[in-house]
């Protein structure tokens, strides 16, 4: 699994979401990797790691990142994930794989005709990046057109940096299990917790203004982590960490500040 390494100390692992890869976490590598050895991960058929068998399902998204965390000696790590990274971590929570927790508005919590406007809002943005690829460098650096390609997943898309939205951009549109995971995720079985007895920590951070995960579904992830603190960014959509960086990184720093305690005998 293709990763980088930044910094130094207790790692932190990162997991982005859907159609990212480890430059999804370009604002938060700084902060962190000051007082942590941060790693990044590209999940399967992202970025520069190949899909496997069952890359396509979340299911087979977690098991891969399980064998990682598992083969290079992480167990108990760290994590933090965005979006379907989120719910990642959340079911390692569960499974009792890791330690202190941060989920940014995990997906896996939609209900009835939720589940159908995540599978076509997001399923139309893939299909209309794939169609415009070539120009994406381009639109992303124009503000106007920054905004009407990501009015569903940023609160001030008009201020984040072009380079960054064309990288991010470019990601989502080459992921070639993208089509696969909307359909799976979108029908696939609720979220359920609560984590492991094991687990540390657990916040459950979740912008005010997210257009593609509801802020509505936030009180029932807490309800399926009942441990989990619920934090919300105010004037952030569904990535925190482009919309209010500095707030993501202090709240991903007090929530893993402390080793999770290993279980009592």
């Amino acid at each position: 699994m293709n990763k980088i390494e930044r910094g130094s100390g207790r790692a932190l692992l990162l997991i982005h979401g859907l159609g990212g890869s480890w430059r999804s976490w370009g604002t938060m590598l700084a902060p962190l990797s000051a007082s942590r050895k941060v790693i990044a991960i590209d999940l399967p058929g992202h970025g520069a790691t190949p899909s496997e068998a069952d890359s396509g399902t979340f299911d087979g998204l977690v098991g891969s990142v399980e064998r990682f965390i598992a083969s290079a000696g992480l167990a108990g790590v760290d994590v933090v994930g965005s979006s379907m990274g989120a719910r990642i971590v959340l079911e390692l929570a569960r499974r009792g794989v890791v330690g202190n927790v941060v989920a940014l508005d995990p997906g896996g919590f939609w209900r009835g005709w939720e589940r159908a406007f995540f599978r076509i809002t997001i399923g139309a943005s893939g299909r209309l990046l794939r169609a415009i690829r070539s120009s994406l460098p381009a639109l992303s650096r124009n503000a106007a057109l920054r905004t009407a390609l990501l009015a569903q997943l940023s609160a001030r898309p008009w201020a984040l940096d072009g380079q960054m939205v064309a990288t991010e951009l470019e990601g989502l549109s080459t992921t070639p299990t993208f089509d696969a995971l909307v359909h799976n995720l979108a029908t696939g079985p609720e979220q359920t917790g609560p984590a492991a007895a094991i687990t540390g920590r657990i916040v459950i951070g979740w912008g005010r203004h997210d257009r593609l995960c509801l802020p509505r579904q936030a009180a029932r992830a807490q309800a399926a982590f009942p441990t989990a603190k619920l934090h919300w960014f105010e004037g952030s959509g569904h990535f925190p960490m482009w919309d209010a960086p500095a707030d993501t990184a202090a709240v991903i720093l007090d929530a893993t500040q402390q080793a999770a305690e290993a279980p009592k005998a």
